[in-house]
């Protein structure tokens, strides 16, 4: 470990989880930023946090910080990340990494050029029993891995004015909710050869259910489903043809699974054992990624976080979403 010294960019929901589960693992939170001072001032009291700045410019500028984990709405991830990048800073970004592939590609471009870290923060990816998972895969012992499903549906709001359902927001099931399934569903089969989507629209434009059917190398298929209101099972399967393993509620948070064979014997049964919510695993590999110099990233590379914007544009252009920020960079 480097002992990477953190700030956080913004003071929502997620950032306060971040920041908690940072203290839990004690890991070095030395800085945050908000758009006023009174805002980065309760956070910082909160959570003991030495520097609270009343700018992005301002965090982004601590020499005291050396990665800022991003924790705005989708829309500002692209502008919060670059300045970070632009002043020397690793990022952690929050998911979806951006609103579209082209901005995801262009920080990309910008951590490249800079020597730097830039990642997206699918916390899911590094909770143990996704690591576990993986070796299973890996093992081979699911056999041919045929198909893969997953949900993701919460009852959240049907506020017009809330950021799920605003597209000026980058609203919508989709990037907020979709992007857990699609991104799981791309770690155990790979980037998709087919995408084929359906989604119900709200009056705001922005999509309150997206399903999706994909096809993967070898004719393996998947499917996915986000909902923003109503609330389903929230679990998911890897189905192979000598054994599946079955994710339990809610799979993308720490859990249990097992791993079962086509008789319906039960040949591994995991449990999980996470203090906190489980975000501090990002946090740790993104501080190993630094210290190995490693910066195109490994369990979730950023060249494939880029490629997942792409499918999440796909997605979009069959549904029929487009962000009012898209708009105005083609006009």
């Amino acid at each position: 470990m480097t002992g990477l010294r953190w700030g956080i960019l913004a003071t929502g929901g997620i950032a306060s989880a971040f920041a908690s589960d940072l203290r839990t693992a004690g890991l070095d939170l030395v800085a945050v930023g908000s758009r006023s001072q009174s805002s980065a001032d309760a956070f910082a009291a909160k959570f003991d946090i030495p520097h609270a700045h009343a700018s992005y410019e301002a965090l982004v500028a601590d020499p005291d910080v050396d990665i800022i984990y991003v924790s705005t709405p989708h829309p500002m991830h692209h502008a919060g990340a670059k300045l970070a990048l632009e002043n020397g800073k690793h990022v952690l970004v929050e998911k979806s990494f951006t609103v579209n592939r082209a901005e995801a590609e262009d920080l990309q471009r910008i951590a490249v050029e800079r020597g730097l870290l830039a990642m997206e923060a699918m916390w899911t990816r590094y909770l143990p029993h996704m690591v576990r998972i993986r070796e299973i895969l890996a093992e081979g012992s699911l056999g041919e891995v045929r198909a893969v499903s997953a949900d993701h549906t919460q009852r959240i709001t049907d506020d017009p004015t809330h950021r799920l359902n605003a597209l000026e927001l980058g609203g919508g099931a989709l990037l907020d909710l979709g992007i857990y399934p699609i991104s799981f569903i791309w770690d155990v089969l790979g980037a998709p050869s087919s995408i084929q989507a359906t989604a119900r629209l709200m009056q705001t434009g922005a999509d309150s259910e997206v399903a999706t059917i994909m096809t993967h190398e070898g004719g393996a298929v998947s499917t996915s489903l986000s909902s923003s209101r109503a609330a389903g099972p929230n679990a998911a399967s890897v189905i192979g043809t000598e054994a599946r393993i079955d994710i339990d509620r809610v799979w993308y948070t720490p859990t249990t699974f097992r791993v079962i064979g086509p008789d319906g014997t039960v040949r591994e049964e995991y449990t999980s054992d996470v203090e906190g919510r489980g975000m501090q695993y990002q946090a740790f590999a993104a501080e190993r990624l630094v210290s190995e110099g490693n910066f195109a990233g490994d369990i979730l590379p950023i060249a494939e976080s880029v490629a997942i914007m792409g499918a999440l544009d796909e997605i979009r252009a069959q549904i029929g979403v487009r962000y009012p920020t898209e708009e105005r960079n083609d006009g």
